[in-house]
C-alpha cells in the first residue's frame, strides 16, 4: 500500500467466531469471573482498561481457547476511543496486552487508521491524537472495530539507514497478519494486521553490490528511519519499535485473539445518544470523555456505502505515474 504523508502501509491478522456466541453476548455470562486482581486494572483513567472492552476480550478469549483455535496464555485488546498522542512527546496506553495465567496486563499505545479526505466529495479523516471515523471499506485506511485471532508473521528487507557517521543499520521489518469475521472478515483483502511504527523515509537506491539485499544491478534502498509511534496508520495496528518486538515473539506460531473496540453498533449507539443529548452512562455507552469532547460525534463508514465512492474517487482522480527511485546523490 502506498504512504500518504504520516499514514503508513498495513499487513494483516487472523480470526474465526463461533456463530453461536457473539463475544458480547458471552461477555455477560463471563464479566463475574473476572480476578481480583485484574479488577483492579479496570476503569477509566491512564493506564486503565473500560469494563466493556475487558469483558469482551476476555469473551473472544474464552471462545477461541474453548474451541481449541488459540492456546496463547495471553490475549489482546485495543480501545480505539482513547487519545493515541497526548502531546508533549507522551503516547496514551489504549492496547492492552493481558496474560491471566502470570498475573500481568500492560496498556501501551497504538496507532489508529488515518482515513481519507476526498476534497469535495468525503472527508473521514481522523487526526494523531483520537479517532472519529471507523469503517471497513476497501482502500478507506480506517480501523475497523471487532473480533480478530493474530495470524502468520511475514518480515521484509526495506533498506539501509544511517545510525552514526560510519555505520549502517537495516531496517527488518515484521508483520502480524490478522484475519477476522463479520465486519472485520475482509481484515486479509484489506491488508490489516500488527507492525511497528517505523518506515523509510526519502529513498533512493545506492551501490552496494556486496549486500545480500542488492537487486540485480547492484543497489539498495537508503533512507532516513523515522518512528511514528504517535501517528496514524492505513488502518493497520501500528506499535513502537520495541513494544512490537515484545507482542510479534509473543504470537510467532502462537496465535491469540484481539478485540478492538469500538464496533459499528457501539459508534451508532454513541451517536445517537448524543444527537439527542443523552448521557452516555446513563444509555449503559461507553467512549472515551476526552476524546468524545473532541470529536463530537462519532461515526462508521460501511464498506457497502463508502466503497462505490472510493472506486467512483479513483476513476475520477487517477494516480499519476510512478518515479522509479532515483539514485543517491554520493553515488
Amino acid at each position: 500500500m502506498r504512504l500518504r504523508s504520516i499514514v503508513l502501509f498495513c499487513g494483516l491478522f487472523t480470526i474465526t467466531i463461533a456463530s453461536l456466541a457473539s463475544p458480547r453476548s458471552f461477555a455477560a455470562e463471563q464479566s463475574s469471573d473476572v480476578p481480583a486482581w485484574l479488577r483492579a486494572h479496570v476503569g477509566e483513567g491512564e493506564g486503565q482498561i473500560a469494563k466493556v472492552v475487558l469483558q469482551r476480550a476476555r469473551a473472544l478469549y474464552q471462545q477461541k481457547v474453548s474451541q481449541g483455535a488459540v492456546k496463547n496464555p495471553c490475549y489482546f485488546a485495543m480501545d480505539a476511543t482513547r487519545p493515541n498522542d497526548l502531546s508533549d512527546g507522551r503516547l496514551g496506553g489504549r492496547f492492552y496486552v493481558i496474560c491471566e495465567s502470570k498475573r500481568s496486563f500492560r496498556a501501551i499505545s497504538a496507532g489508529h487508521g488515518g482515513g481519507r479526505d476526498l476534497k469535495g466529495v468525503a472527508d473521514f479523516a481522523n487526526g494523531r491524537r483520537c479517532a472519529k471515523n471507523f469503517g471497513n471499506a476497501m482502500d478507506s485506511t480506517l480501523t475497523t472495530g471487532g473480533a480478530y485471532v493474530t495470524g502468520e508473521t511475514k518480515t521484509s528487507f526495506k533498506g539501509y539507514y544511517r545510525i552514526s557517521a560510519k555505520q549502517d543499520a537495516v531496517l527488518i521489518r515484521s508483520f502480524v497478519q490478522f484475519d477476522g469475521e463479520g465486519e472485520t472478515a475482509n481484515a486479509r483483502q484489506r491488508e490489516i494486521g500488527g507492525h511497528p511504527a517505523e518506515l523509510l523515509r526519502n529513498v533512493c537506491l545506492r551501490k552496494d553490490p556486496r549486500s545480500p539485499h542488492a537487486n540485480h544491478d547492484g543497489y539498495v534502498p537508503f533512507g532516513v528511519l523515522e518512528n511514528y509511534a504517535g501517528g496514524r496508520s492505513n488502518g493497520c495496528t501500528s506499535w513502537s519499535p520495541s513494544d512490537a518486538g515484545r507482542i510479534i515473539a509473543m504470537v510467532k506460531d502462537n496465535p491469540t485473539t484481539l478485540y478492538i473496540y469500538p464496533d459499528s453498533a457501539d459508534i451508532e449507539a454513541v451517536a445517537r445518544a448524543v444527537a439527542a443529548g443523552r448521557s452516555l452512562t446513563g444509555m449503559g455507552l461507553y467512549w472515551n470523555a476526552s476524546c468524545l469532547n473532541e470529536i463530537r460525534v462519532p461515526k462508521f463508514w460501511p464498506r457497502e456505502s463508502l466503497e462505490p465512492i472510493l472506486a467512483q474517487y479513483k476513476k475520477e482522480h487517477p494516480a499519476p505515474a510512478q518515479l522509479p527511485t532515483p539514485i543517491c546523490k554520493a553515488q
